[in-house]
């Protein structure tokens, strides 16, 4: 059953509460131990502060008051159209260290991560309460915390790194937090000061802003449990969301002056900022590295001939990038592994995944059927890459040692409501899971998007490329040739263009087949190729028609050249079919200012033709 957390019905009893009617000035409510005052005008208090406290604008800053000869601290809030006044009388500040909000403030903006400043945090509360203990948490997605900082007294036990259940703080308790910065909790033996109200009839007193709220007995059982008598605690609030906690325990009554615990709220909202700032510098340099990385794996992905090997060839750096400990790549219907995988056949693995985006680190309760396929693993994480296939990664099984602020198994506890009756260390040993994947399921998305990205510009290159190229040879085209020699004509390069027809390849064809002519069609490319510098341009216009052109050749070397091209052609091939021999006839002709491309072809052309009549194998220009 939820305990009515927000309106007890009672306050704790070190102070007193009134509730004044703005319209009568009336005291409509007071505590048990302020019952005098119910029913009377605020003016019989005889207090001009009090009087200006209560109907004052100004809500939640702390003025000091005098009652009956005692000094307190007044604070008032809003309820509707009714006005709180609470009275907390002031503590002994003889003992109070002098560190100032100021003071702290300044040291912890030194401190340059989020670990160190949990506990600079808990250190500089230390200094400025005195209290036993004090300790910042951290609140992770799922609820549960940890304690992320600690400083105590040497005598006590540490609780640093300790985790502890979402239940330890109710969603209702963390609500209030979100409204109520801190909550001062003065002794755990206090039944409190009950609410006495002049109508029976008004709703339970809404005390979810108030400093004195009682506490609910399961809470004030679990402080004695940790061996607390006296806690204030603060909270961390970013974008709406309660990311932490600064707890402040002592292990005898104490009680921490209001105008400290505002000073506190004040150091409490600079380290929310600071944390969040930090996290957010953390973050930053971490997307930044892992772009730099990404983009140095997919670099050469699209002019890669082979894509899929060049990721393989990098699988170190892949696996590095998502702390996997292996990975299957399946691109475009053909596989690889990487790493540590399952034994498993790969083909029958990539069926059982699929292609559907999933992350896990228990597979064998999320995914009881693929467990058997990937013995020995826990953790596997499938991101697709666009229309090409998919990533999957793999990760180990890992024996996890978790360390909890108490044993949380039910011998720990009176009864199953109860709350733990030690709070000493307990480790719980956490089989059949991996690593948990956290933000590398987003990062591992994120490359999987860039790697189809550039599978996308690969195919797309290479579309373009066989718009230029000759698929049989792998020479460029007809388009190519001309595009080349156009740009040498209009920049005013030197060069030349060569015109080889091979003599007597139709009786190849014939004889021997197609099959083998598109042999010798190859062997032909390779052999001119290998006759050329880098930056001379080779082409095949159509059947045994060969172009190449070549920039900046004198008129001797353009002979020359004409002559290896000739003699390089003119030697045996092997063929399925056994030795053939081709010879071929090339005419040149050199560039000239106003000539086309077209026309600088055709002349080379002609001259080819010259060489076929003198008896072929051999050159003309």
């Amino acid at each position: 059953m939820r305990e009515p957390i927000r309106t007890p019905g009672r306050i704790q009893s070190h102070g007193k509460l009134m509730v004044i009617d703005p319209s009568s000035q009336e005291i409509v409510v007071a505590s048990e131990n302020a019952r005098e005052w119910l029913g009377r005008s605020i003016a019989d208090l005889r207090s001009r502060t009090i009087t200006w406290t209560a109907t004052s604008s100004l809500r939640g800053d702390p003025v000091r008051v005098d009652l009956d000869g005692v000094s307190y601290d007044a604070v008032t809030h809003s309820v509707g159209p009714l006005v709180v006044l609470e009275l907390e009388p002031l503590a002994d500040a003889s003992g109070q260290p002098a560190s100032t909000v100021v003071d702290a403030i300044r040291r912890l903006g030194a401190i340059g991560t989020v670990d160190e400043l949990h506990v600079a945090v808990a250190a500089e509360a230390k200094r400025m309460t005195g209290f036993d203990r004090v300790m910042t948490y951290r609140f992770f997605d799922d609820g549960h915390g940890e304690v992320a900082g600690e400083a105590a007294e040497p005598d006590m036990e540490s609780y640093q790194g300790l985790r502890f259940p979402a239940s330890d703080i109710p969603e209702q308790a963390r609500a209030l937090y979100l409204t109520k910065l801190s909550r001062a909790i003065v002794s755990t033996e206090d039944a409190g000061s009950a609410l006495v109200a002049l109508d029976p009839d008004l709703p339970p007193l809404d005390l979810s802003q108030a400093e004195l709220r009682a506490v609910s007995p399961h809470h004030l059982q679990f402080m004695r449990n940790m061996g607390q008598a006296s806690t204030v605690s603060f909270s961390l609030i970013h974008d709406g969301r309660l990311i932490g906690m600064i707890t402040c325990a002592h292990r005898t009554e104490k009680r921490m002056p209001l105008l400290l615990r505002r000073a506190i709220e004040v150091m409490a909202a600079h380290a929310t900022l600071q944390l969040t700032a930090l996290e957010s510098i953390a973050t930053l340099r971490r997307d930044l590295s892992l772009q730099t990385r990404r983009t140095a794996l997919t670099a050469d992905l699209p002019s890669s001939s082979d894509a899929l090997l060049t990721l393989v060839d990098r699988g170190a750096d892949l696996l590095a990038l998502v702390e996997a400990d292996g990975a299957i790549v399946s691109i475009d219907g053909v596989s690889r592994s990487i790493g540590h995988v399952p034994l498993a056949d790969r083909s029958r693995l990539l069926s059982a995944i699929g292609t559907e985006p999933f992350a896990t680190n228990e597979v064998a309760r999320t995914h009881p059927e693929l467990a058997a396929l990937v013995s020995g693993f826990a953790g596997v994480l499938v991101v697709p890459l666009g229309e090409h296939g998919v990533l999957v990664l793999f990760r180990v099984e890992a024996t996890r040692v978790l360390r909890w602020l108490g044993d949380q198994s039910a011998s720990n506890r009176d009864t199953p409501l109860s709350p733990r009756r030690s709070f000493s260390e307990w480790q719980q040993s956490v089989e059949g899971t991996s690593l948990e994947w956290g933000a590398v399921v987003e990062e591992a998305r994120e490359l999987a998007q860039e790697i189809g990205t550039a599978l996308d510009r690969r195919g797309e290159a290479r579309l373009a490329q066989l718009a230029l190229i000759d698929y049989l040879t792998g020479l460029h085209n007809r388009r190519s040739l001309v595009a080349r020699i156009e740009t040498a004509l209009a920049d005013g390069e030197s060069g030349a263009v060569f015109f080889i027809d091979l003599d007597g390849f139709k009786q190849i064809n014939d004889s021997r087949g197609h099959e083998t002519g598109d042999h010798v069609l190859r062997v032909v490319a390779d052999r001119l190729t290998g006759a050329c510098r880098e930056s001379d341009l080779v082409a095949r216009l159509a059947g045994d028609e060969f172009v190449v052109f070549s920039a900046q050749l004198s008129a001797a070397d353009s002979v020359r050249l004409a002559r290896r091209f000739v003699e390089r052609i003119d030697q045996p091939i092997d063929t399925g079919r056994g030795p053939v021999r081709v010879s071929g006839s090339c005419g040149f002709v050199e560039l000239r200012p106003g000539r086309t491309a077209t026309q600088v072809i055709e002349e080379a052309d002609a001259a080819m033709y010259r060489a076929k009549r003198a008896g072929r194998n051999g050159i003309s220009r």
